[in-house]
């Protein structure tokens, strides 16, 4: 297992997999969660099969060290922790995909480091570090695609209590349909996975007070002048298609990509469509 020493001194590991084609530029791959342990990426639907994909564990997670400072986890100074890998692999500019909530960090790098990031890839993004606020009815819209699955009923009854602000803990656990393309046994799977897989504490402090600055990301975001590709879920209750495409405009050169019927992972969902527009995108 590959690891990197972070400025503090924690033991950081990543992933490599994949080859990298002619002169392209390796993919940095910023997991979501938040805190979540960076294999639930994989290979992203089989996208290493066209170019180098570069899973960073970040601290407290998968294979990384806990670090001796808790507040070291939040997203802001994890920027270095970026920055620190980009350095000990020697490359100049790197290709950066954040999904989820890890777009926040991405977000947050690109603040910090907008040159050495060549292209940016924002898998169902996470939106704090901008500040995009997310209309109840986007949410429940997106969710109404799905008004012929079996187990709707009580899923959008839960929905809407989460949107309403009511939100508990066994119905932030109903929802979960919401965020796949489909509910069958290996999303189950994945989504049982995904709980033991994150760090609680960690992902507590993540976006704790402090974190972002929107408007100074915003600010950046306006001049950011390098090729940018946004992609949505049609049918994902978490980060709706209007919320993808708001994001977008916050750049000058963003393109919009929604799979049909797609949720929050639409690697998983169409694995052939995600491969051939993030790989087309990235060139």
């Amino acid at each position: 297992m590959p690891t990197f020493t972070a400025p503090d001194g924690t033991e950081l590991a990543y992933h490599v997999s994949g080859s990298l084609p002619g002169s392209g530029v390796p993919l940095l791959c910023l997991p979501g969660g938040p805190m979540q342990d960076s294999a639930y990426l994989g290979d992203l639907g089989g996208l290493a099969a066209h170019r180098r994909v570069i899973r960073l564990d970040l601290r407290g997670t998968g294979a990384s060290a806990v670090p001796d400072d808790p507040s070291s986890y939040r997203c802001d100074r994890l920027v270095e922790d970026v920055e620190a890998l980009r350095a000990y692999l020697g490359l100049d500019t790197v290709d950066l995909l954040g999904h989820s909530a890890g777009a926040n960090l991405a977000a947050l790098y690109v603040t910090r480091y907008a040159e050495r990031v060549r292209r940016l890839v924002l898998v169902t993004p996470g939106t704090a570090a901008v500040a995009l606020d997310t209309a109840p009815e986007e949410r429940l819209a997106a969710a109404r695609l799905r008004s012929a699955e079996p187990w709707f009923g009580p899923a959008y009854a839960a929905l809407e209590e989460v949107t309403a602000g009511r939100g508990t803990a066994e119905s932030f656990q109903a929802v979960a349909p919401f965020f796949h393309g489909s509910w069958d046994e290996a999303a189950r799977e994945r989504h049982a996975e995904s709980g033991r897989q994150r760090n609680g504490e960690a992902a507590g402090v993540y976006g704790s007070e402090g974190a972002f600055q929107p408007e100074a990301t915003r600010a950046v975001f306006a001049e950011f002048g390098r090729p940018v590709l946004v992609v949505a879920g049609e049918g994902d209750a978490n980060t709706p298609v209007p919320t993808a495409g708001a994001y977008a405009e916050l750049f000058p050169r963003a393109g919009l990509a929604v799979l049909d019927g797609g949720g929050h992972f639409p690697w998983h969902d169409d694995a052939k469509w995600f491969t051939e527009t993030v790989d087309a995108f990235l060139g």
